[in-house]
């Protein structure tokens, strides 16, 4: 039996051998007491109403299942693109995230890495950090009415996203890193494609290019609608495409992809609820397990963009069915 980490490193080979379905987030270990994380992420305090390092307004209700940027037109840190340097402040990672890694490394330490491997954490992507700026409709219009400043604030956001990067690929040397950005709906981009691509592709290239080129396992999570660009996403180094809904045809993705990309998710959001049954749950996980189990590089995830559920019932039910799954299919 192949461990955990030798079971996810033989799902992502174009033709490697696992000897069952990875376990949602089961090989990974993540280290979420790095500097980065503490200084740009460490207000997210549930119960609480507080400000990024940007200015954003970050709500974190007591009932809410994680923190959301609050962005009103009085509240806006960007009301006018063609001033944008008037308004956005760049956090300055490197003074202040530079040094204080004692904590991280010694949780990464403490990983037995014969077994597991060491992720590191990246939210709020470009296009996330743009509509925390300015709203949703403000960052889709200003790409087609403002472009050159858009694409100005673009690259300050690309340049800070590419700066945590480094110091996180330097400083923690982690073996995998998930990297955030929603790029659509359920159903659709937030945009046309060809948008997408001369804004944001060449970014990720060089972002993810550094990962690459350190030998980091690249994840990108998008719970969203990304079929139009998933050759994109193969070319930008992305080895595993974490979130993937079921809203995408994940079978015809398999076979499109054909081993040069792993999608990991396919467990429908709309069962983790107080009143789903265990055997919903159970029912929805078994389906995602047979339905895309057998076509290979899938690791059937919910689509949350890290492990556990808002209601633990769910997640429980969720990696018990997973592993029923594999020791009737594979003997494992």
């Amino acid at each position: 039996m192949l461990t955990a980490k030798e079971n996810l490193l033989e799902t992502i080979k174009k033709d490697g051998k696992p000897d069952r379905l990875v376990n949602q987030y089961q090989p990974f270990v993540p280290i979420m007491n790095d500097p980065l994380s503490v200084y740009t992420r460490g207000n997210r305090v549930k119960g609480t109403t507080s400000y990024d390092r940007w200015g954003t307004q970050i709500l974190y209700p007591e009932d809410a299942p994680g923190p959301m940027p609050h962005v009103t037109e009085e509240l806006k840190v960007c009301p006018d693109i063609t001033e944008w340097q008037k308004y956005v402040k760049v956090p300055d990672l490197v003074a202040n995230c530079t040094d204080g890694w004692e904590d991280a490394l010694a949780s990464a330490a403490a990983v037995d890495r014969s077994e597991k491997l060491v992720m590191g954490f990246m939210g709020t992507g470009v296009f996330e950090q743009a509509h925390f700026l300015m709203g949703f409709e403000d960052t889709l219009a200003n790409l087609l009415l403002e472009p050159e400043c858009m694409a100005e604030l673009l690259q300050a956001i690309a340049d800070y996203r590419f700066t945590y990067a480094k110091l996180l690929v330097d400083n923690l040397h982690p073996d995998v890193i998930l990297s955030h950005d929603d790029w659509g709906t359920k159903t659709s981009l937030f945009m046309q494609p060809d948008t997408w691509r001369g804004f944001f592709k060449d970014h990720y290239k060089r972002i993810y290019g550094y990962m690459k080129e350190h030998d980091v396992i690249v994840i990108h999570h998008a719970d969203s609608f990304c079929e139009p660009i998933v050759e994109d996403m193969v070319e930008l180094g992305i080895d595993i495409w974490q979130g993937v809904l079921p809203e995408n045809d994940i079978v015809k993705l398999q076979k499109q992809l054909d081993g040069r990309m792993t999608l990991m998710g396919g467990v429908d959001a709309t069962i983790d609820r107080s009143d789903a049954t265990e055997e919903e749950i159970r029912a929805n996980v078994r389906k995602v397990c047979e339905t895309y189990g057998p076509g290979g590089h899938f690791i059937p995830c919910m689509t949350y963009g890290l492990s556990g559920t808002i209601y633990p019932q769910t997640d429980r039910f969720i990696a018990d069915e997973i592993d029923k799954y594999n020791k009737e299919t594979y003997g494992i």
